[in-house]
């Protein structure tokens, strides 16, 4: 995201965000109340799903892990000047190579499987990434093309492998049958129970903390690396970055696969620690999120990671909010989200002009 000049970088990466969050919200606001609904009661339902009780947290992490490893694929890209919108096809054949691994090698030890579905589920999704990537680097074809047709090619190529080659015996549901329990990514309340903590039981598994680490690795890659410099300096020049000697073509296919590989990490969490078997539904739009995660935090670790956390707490108290208000369907909750898109992304400068001039004054008085 490019700083405005006349603005202080705490308000450009902090300031900013908030104000285009508060307007998606005020906007949701204004729409649900239209139907008939009162937003600060429908506000407080939400907040309540998403943290007032364990379970709630459990669900709303859970989310927030998923959402953080698609933000992070977006941010990868972004920071080489890539808009990559393939998430979601990336986590479809991710999701693949886990269940390759999880099905053909079922007869090995859990400690054997789950770091081979770890780096099926990255080099997966970083082969799926890769085409794209050379496509940009080599022969010129815009990247938001090549990923929105390679999305369309991943789901049509599930469901023929769901329905054709990978279905479970018998079974009319285009799904893989489950796992063998040993590959499955054990659940943080079985962690806890073990150190005499007794948690809810929820979908949050061991990949949270996978998500943390991510986002740590991300960071010193990024920011505090030679290929993080490359990359950083591709995406703000090329012509620069060609001209300095940098090999531009391989940081643009690099950077691709590096996206692809983290965003293939979002099916481990969603197959090894939620539903332990393939099926057609597991991404989503979990990638497609992704994109606003990134555009909420900046394409920074620290911001997606609060980023990540919001979109979990919307989707986890929006499951809640339309338990308690009928009227208030998963559709609002989607236009919620494509609001914090519109406002963080397309409109990310709406508040610069008047920030400025508030800061102007400020400093003449």
């Amino acid at each position: 995201m490019s700083q405005p000049s006349n603005l202080p970088r705490w308000a450009t990466l902090w300031l900013m965000p908030v104000l285009n969050l508060f307007a998606a919200l005020l906007v949701s606001g204004l729409v649900i109340t239209l139907i008939g609904e009162d937003p600060v009661e429908c506000l407080q339902l939400m907040i309540n799903g998403a943290f007032g009780y364990p379970e709630g947290i459990g669900y709303t992490l859970f989310y927030t892990t998923s959402f953080i490893f698609t933000g992070l694929a977006v941010a990868a890209a972004f920071h080489a000047g890539l808009f990559n919108i393939g998430g979601e096809g990336q986590m479809y054949l991710a999701g693949l190579g886990v269940t390759l691994i999880c099905l053909g090698l079922d007869f090995l030890p859990g400690w054997v499987v789950i770091p081979l579905a770890l780096l099926a589920s990255m080099v997966f999704g970083a082969a799926w990434a890769f085409i794209p990537g050379y496509l940009q680097a080599k022969r010129g074809s815009h990247i938001v093309v090549t990923t929105i047709m390679f999305n369309f090619i991943a789901s049509a190529l599930m469901t023929w492998l769901l329905v054709d080659k990978l279905i479970m015996p018998g079974s009319q549901t285009p799904a893989t049958r489950l796992f063998a329990e040993s590959a499955w990514i054990p659940m943080l309340h079985e962690l806890a129970a073990n150190l005499g903590i007794e948690l809810p039981q929820t979908p949050l598994n061991a990949t949270f903390f996978l998500a943390l680490i991510s986002l740590v690795v991300f960071y010193l890659m990024v920011w505090r690396s030679r290929w993080g410099y490359a990359l950083r300096t591709v995406g703000l020049n090329e012509k620069a970055a060609r001209y300095a000697g940098m090999p531009v073509a391989k940081v643009i296919i690099v950077a691709m696969c590096f996206s692809g590989a983290l965003a293939g990490l979002a099916a481990v969490n969603e197959l090894l620690g939620s539903t332990h078997r393939m099926n057609l539904a597991f991404t989503n739009g979990i990638g497609f999120v992704g994109i606003a995660v990134a555009l909420m935090g900046r394409n920074h670790p620290f911001g997606i990671l609060l980023s990540a956390l919001l979109f979990g707490a919307l989707t986890q108290g929006g499951l809640d909010l339309s338990f308690e208000k009928p009227a208030i369907t998963h559709e609002m909750i989607i236009l919620t989200q494509g609001l914090i898109i519109l406002f963080c992304g397309a409109l990310e400068n709406l508040f610069q002009t008047p920030l400025a001039l508030a800061f102007k004054q400020m400093m003449k008085r």
